[in-house]
């Protein structure tokens, strides 16, 4: 019997369907987005879930046993925002950045942006920086 998949997981879909779900200026902005996370991450992106682009990739085991792997850095864009995965409680550790980001929403793990023109990219760049750095040490 086949293994089941875990819905958290790298595909072989290729990065350009994905990215087409952004429409209309979003569809550039993802584009500078790949850009970003690829030249700070130093890493080539993949899709995981069927519609995140991943950049690189760590395993992770909580106390309870429960395991899996994920990527380092990871966006998605659509036809409304782009969600940005980030570290647990990045709001937290990083008030700084969030003060001088610009329009942004946020969840526990996630920044929503729905246009980058309203997002100070020096800003973004430095959470993105923090992000990985944070992610490697707890990885390591």
């Amino acid at each position: 019997m086949a293994t089941k998949q875990p819905a958290m997981s790298p595909s072989d879909l290729p990065v350009e369907e994905v990215l087409e779900r952004a429409t209309g200026p979003r569809r550039a902005e993802a584009d500078e987005l790949l850009a970003l996370f690829t030249e700070v991450s130093g890493e080539q992106p993949v899709v995981w879930a069927g519609r995140i682009l991943g950049f690189g990739e760590f395993e992770y085991r909580y106390e309870s046993g429960r395991e899996g792997r994920s990527p380092l850095l990871a966006f998605a864009s659509g036809p409304r925002q782009h969600t940005i995965y980030l570290p647990d409680g990045f709001a937290q550790r990083w008030p700084d950045l969030l003060d001088g980001l610009g329009n942004y929403r946020a969840s526990k793990v996630c920044l929503y942006l729905t246009r980058l023109t309203d997002v100070d990219r020096g800003a973004l760049r430095t959470l993105l920086e923090r992000s990985l750095a944070a992610t490697r040490s707890q990885a390591a």
